[in-house]
């Protein structure tokens, strides 16, 4: 089969030809329709993750199941499937029972620890796949397993109540489709942008006002719930000084700089910071469910599997607006 490999540590992507995998025991094989690249995987073919070289990256994979393994009961030839960022837990520690898997230390990861997405078949355990809504296509569907899944999840993390303010910081890859995601749950949504000219764009997506930084914020309010989807740490900081008293930052976006909370906010104001990333399995079906009803739509570039590499340098040079996904 033809896949997108990662030859070695901060090399150039290359299209080979590889073997083509046989599902094992709790395993499906599926041919792969969509496979979205997301600028982790960036830092992944950069080696700023451990995991061994060559590797076939991808962890926003969506497909159609062509086979099962004769242990595989819930899952059935033809499924519409993806899945997400784990692939596979122990099962046995304390955080795998007490549901909170994220945090297995022998958790292996879509594209990192196993073959990703960015081929045209990929295995997937059974059991981390999870049933594309029928009106959901596969190109819409990818950069939910990992994107949508990512800005939703610290949406719900921060549990929003009734009546309080959403802003977004970074209309990018995330910020896209966290606009979208508060406005579609029902909160008023602010966006935080430092570029004009996104101004219609960021307004078509549903935001109730834009305002360029955190006085601005202030000034009209301020927000009870920040999602942070930029990778400035300067720009996430500058932002808490528009946080409601009891407000919360999620930070979902990753810089080297650690970040500096003012002590008087944090007590007098009793603010709250988040780390948040894909927090449960119920918050997929969701963020699933809002793109079929049509509440959430993902704005891509497509390219075909043979132009993945021309695709990875538009992610790595930030020119990708504002999703890029591969379709075989």
């Amino acid at each position: 089969m033809k896949a997108a490999v990662v030859p070695a540590v901060n090399s150039s992507w290359q299209i080979q030809d590889v073997a083509q995998p046989q599902p094992g025991p709790n395993q499906v094989l599926v041919k792969m329709h969509a496979s979205g690249i997301c600028y982790t995987d960036v830092h992944l073919t950069l080696g700023h993750f451990p995991g061994a070289f060559p590797r076939i990256l991808g962890h926003e994979p969506v497909g159609e199941i062509v086979a099962v393994a004769p242990d595989v009961i819930t899952r059935k030839v033809g499924d519409r499937v993806g899945t997400a960022w784990i692939q596979s837990t122990c099962g046995r520690c304390e955080w795998c029972q007490r549901g909170r898997r994220l945090f297995c230390p022998y958790m292996k990861g879509t594209g990192v620890d196993v073959q990703g997405g960015n081929a045209e078949y990929m295995l997937m355990n059974a059991d981390a796949t999870y049933l594309i809504p029928d009106k959901v296509s596969y190109d819409q569907a990818a950069p939910i397993f990992c994107a949508g899944y990512t800005v939703y999840s610290g949406l719900r993390w921060a549990d929003p109540k009734p009546h309080e303010r959403v802003a977004v910081l970074g209309i990018g890859g995330l910020g896209h489709l966290a606009v979208q995601y508060a406005k579609a749950a029902g909160f008023e949504t602010f966006a935080i942008s430092h570029s004009p000219d996104k101004d219609k764009m960021i307004r078509d997506l549903g935001a109730d006002e834009i305002v360029r930084d955190g006085k601005s914020l202030a000034d009209a309010g301020g927000a009870d719930v920040i999602l942070s989807t930029s990778n400035s740490t300067k720009s996430m900081a500058d932002t808490i000084q528009g946080l409601r008293p009891d407000g919360r930052l999620v930070a979902m976006g990753i810089d080297a700089e650690p970040l500096s909370i003012p002590l008087a906010d944090l007590i007098l104001k009793r603010i709250r910071v988040l780390g948040s990333q894909q927090n449960g399995p119920e918050y997929l079906y969701e963020a699933l469910d809002f793109v079929a009803r049509g509440k959430v739509k993902t704005m891509v570039e497509t390219y075909p599997l043979t132009q993945a590499p021309r695709a990875y340098e538009r992610v790595a040079d930030g020119k990708a607006r504002f999703r890029a996904v591969l379709t075989m």
